[in-house]
């Protein structure tokens, strides 16, 4: 079977505010717009272009209520960094009970949608 991932969804109150904080924490594109759906791709070339899902968000009337059933988690290259970028561009952390050993960080976007920064790989898991 030939089956792949076209898009992830996120329902919010603000379809251009939220893809502009995963627009600029991802470094994507902005290739569709309306007022009420806006998709985001990785960069047109990168060697994620047609290969990891777009990004779609979709406006909603109701604000997020509970806890995400899906998140994403983001591999950088300088956990601590990353951090402190995305606080910048208004991400937020947040405890879920992952516990003070959790080598990740818990986060969560401007509408609340929470998320992973893992650590970086060790070079051993590079090779």
């Amino acid at each position: 079977m030939a089956l792949r991932i076209q898009c992830m969804n996120f329902d919010t109150t603000d379809p251009a505010r939220l893809a502009t904080f995963w627009q600029e924490a991802l470094g994507w594109r902005r290739t569709y717009e309306k007022a009420d759906e806006v998709v985001l791709e990785p960069p047109a070339g990168s060697k994620e272009d047609g290969i990891v899902p777009d990004l779609l968000f979709l406006k909603v009337p109701e604000d997020k209520a509970t806890k995400n059933r899906l998140h994403i988690d983001l591999r950088p290259e300088d956990q601590a960094a990353e951090v402190a970028r995305l606080e910048a561009l208004g991400a937020t952390r947040v405890d879920v009970g992952q516990g003070p050993e959790a080598s990740w960080v818990v986060m969560a976007d401007p509408d609340g949608n929470e998320f992973c920064v893992l650590r970086a790989y060790r070079p051993d898991e590079l090779a």
